[in-house]
């Protein structure tokens, strides 16, 4: 495994944070931008857990708590990275930091098509819900 430093993110990281997103994210997000990045990080500071790695991003995960619920998006890690212990590090932060605030469930938000996605999330204990769909309405054109 590569040395990595878990912290994270700051309103300073955004710009970094979707460079990160466009080449190592599959998907995308209407909140992807800089005021979106912003927000997260500026109303949950500890939301958005970065692996850094000689300076440049190289893994993320979003660990959104409503105090309710524990929901995972984005992790995500650079392709030169992968396969390197990357993402267990990220999911082992972000469920530490659900267990110290009360999180009793994680929830996890992948793409159907992400088939390398459905691979990670599976070798790190998560199963699919088949009974449970997403709903979205878009609050903006």
């Amino acid at each position: 495994m590569v040395e990595l430093e878990i912290r994270a993110a700051t309103p300073t990281d955004a710009e970094d944070v979707l460079t990160f997103w466009k080449e190592s994210a599959k998907g995308t997000s209407v909140s992807d931008d800089v005021n979106g990045v912003t927000r997260l990080v500026e109303r949950d500071p500890e939301a958005l857990i970065l692996a850094v790695a000689d300076g440049r991003i190289v893994g993320s995960v979003i660990a959104g708590w409503d105090g309710w619920r524990a929901s995972l998006y984005r992790l995500a890690v650079l392709p030169s990275h992968r396969r390197r212990g990357v993402s267990t590090v990220l999911l082992r932060a972000a469920e530490e930091r659900f267990a110290a605030l009360g999180g009793r469930r994680v929830d996890a938000m992948v793409l159907e098509e992400n088939e390398t996605g459905r691979l990670v999330w599976t070798a790190a204990g998560y199963e699919r819900q088949d009974q449970w769909r997403r709903w979205v309405k878009p609050l903006t054109d």
